[in-house]
């Protein structure tokens, strides 16, 4: 029953960021909309950011963690990017009213080993040390980043494929010649 209720809680959620920007939702519409007591919320969350923490979470693993042992990361990204075109209202509602301090923040700190398992398949063999290719995954997160929040700016406009192929082309390239020339 808890998980049911949960799984309750956050689906009202997100209908409700499909109209509401996140900043004008509250537990005490969001407990109405649900029909649940407020009691009940604070059973499953501390706050309503940790209930956009664990919606977020839940949806980065189904577009990353999950999808990238079904298809290359290039494909999930394409999954996700097009789902948040079909669904802009309630991703501007998240991107309009979270500071892009803690959407950064969050980007990064949800997707460090995914971008590291990326570098780490496309470096191959090699003798480069763990800390390197971190740092070699870092310098290309903030490039996909950069490619997101560009996308979110230009209002999702422009082709989807042939953005993510240019950028996971780019990604390769640049792995790749950091590795062979590292150590010259």
């Amino acid at each position: 029953m808890a998980q049911y209720t949960k799984k309750a809680i956050l689906q009202t959620f997100q209908d409700m960021l499909q109209k509401n920007p996140f900043d004008k939702i509250t537990v005490s519409a969001l407990v109405a909309n649900c029909e649940i007591s407020p009691n009940t919320f604070y059973y499953h969350f501390r706050d309503i950011y940790d209930l956009l923490e664990t919606w977020l979470q839940i949806k980065l693993k189904k577009y990353f963690a999950d999808a990238m042992e079904e298809m290359p990361w290039q494909e999930a990204l394409k999954v996700l990017l097009r789902d948040m075109r079909e669904n802009s209202a309630l991703v501007y509602h998240l991107f309009e009213s979270l500071s892009r301090e803690r959407i950064e923040r969050y980007v990064f700190e949800s997707t460090d080993d995914t971008f590291y398992r990326i570098v780490r398949q496309e470096a191959g063999d090699t003798s480069l040390p763990e800390t390197v290719l971190r740092e070699i995954a870092e310098y290309n997160s903030y490039a996909i980043l950069g490619f997101f929040l560009k996308f979110l700016w230009m209002e999702m406009e422009g082709d989807i494929e042939e953005g993510v192929d240019r950028i996971a082309y780019i990604l390769k390239k640049n792995v790749q010649w950091t590795v062979k020339t590292w150590n010259e």
